[in-house]
Formats: structure tokens, sequence, C-alpha cells
């Protein structure tokens, strides 16, 4: 007798636990990143497309890549860049934070020659989050002058999808 209850709780363990949802990890992947685009006196075109995996904490943990194109008078830079992102939605408002570290790779050739340069940056950001858009401001904390950007502050514009 004790042989067929052991059987009979040990099929309703296994039971219970196949009952259980799995979590498939691509539902909680978005993609999509951002794009700039500046013309007038400097011309500059640039997309950084990412894919983040989002934790059900409010975190997400993601790469990316960056490409930029400018050309300022004489002079064309082609910036190429890799990315690990982190972001955090704070509970209840629509506000998130974000730390990314990039290293990018620049090449800048101009009528005096050409010049290859390579510099990292750790960006500390707060955006305005709206579901899957966000909007905000970043600063690096590495910024010197290695970098090719005139600041160390720059405008945060990203979708997901």
């Amino acid at each position: 007798m004790k042989k067929y209850f052991l059987i009979l709780f040990l099929s309703c363990s296994f039971a219970m636990f196949s009952q259980e949802t799995k979590v498939d990890f691509w539902d909680h992947v978005q993609f999509g990143g951002g794009l700039s685009m500046s013309f007038g006196s400097q011309t500059t075109i640039g997309v950084s497309p990412s894919a983040i995996y989002n934790f059900d904490n409010g975190f997400a943990l993601g790469t990316g890549l960056t490409y930029i194109y400018s050309k300022f008078d004489d002079t064309k830079t082609n910036v190429y860049g890799a990315s690990i992102i982190s972001l955090y939605q704070i509970p209840n408002i629509n506000i998130q934070l974000s730390g990314e570290y990039e290293h990018s790779f620049a090449k800048q050739k101009s009528n005096l020659g050409s010049i290859n340069t390579n510099f990292p940056a750790l960006y500390l950001g707060v955006a305005y989050n709206n579901g899957r858009f966000a909007v905000g401001i970043r600063y690096d904390v590495l910024y010197d002058d290695r970098s090719v950007y005139s600041s160390a502050i720059s405008p945060i514009v990203r979708f997901y999808f």
C-alpha cells in the first residue's frame, strides 16, 4: 500500500511541476536603438541599433553598435563603436536611469591627412520613458580631448520594439 501512495505522490508532484509556465527568453528581448541627423554647416548622420533583455524587476541589460558619419568643411569622420547598455525603470513613474559603456574608433580624413583614434565613454543618463520610447540627456564621465564629440553632454532618443 505504501508503494502505491509513493507512486501517487510522485505522480502528483511531477504533474504540479509540469503545470508551471515557461518563460521564453525572446519574450523579454526588445530591439531598437537610436538615429541622429544634423544638417547645416556640419552634416552628421548616425545610427545606433541595440538589443536589450528586460528582467522582471524594471532592470534591462543589452548591447549596441554605433556608426556616425560627420562632415565639416573638408574634414570627414567615420566613427564605429560597440556598447554595453543598462537601463532601470523607476517603478510607478516614467523615469528611466541609464548607464552605458561604449568604446569607439574614429577615422578622420582631411586635406592634411588621416588620423585614427579610439576612445572610451561611460554615459550616465536620465530619460522620460513612455513605453517603447525614451527621451532625455546623458553625460560622459570619461570625456576628454581624445573624443571626436564636441561635448560630454548628449541627448538620449531611444526606440524599442
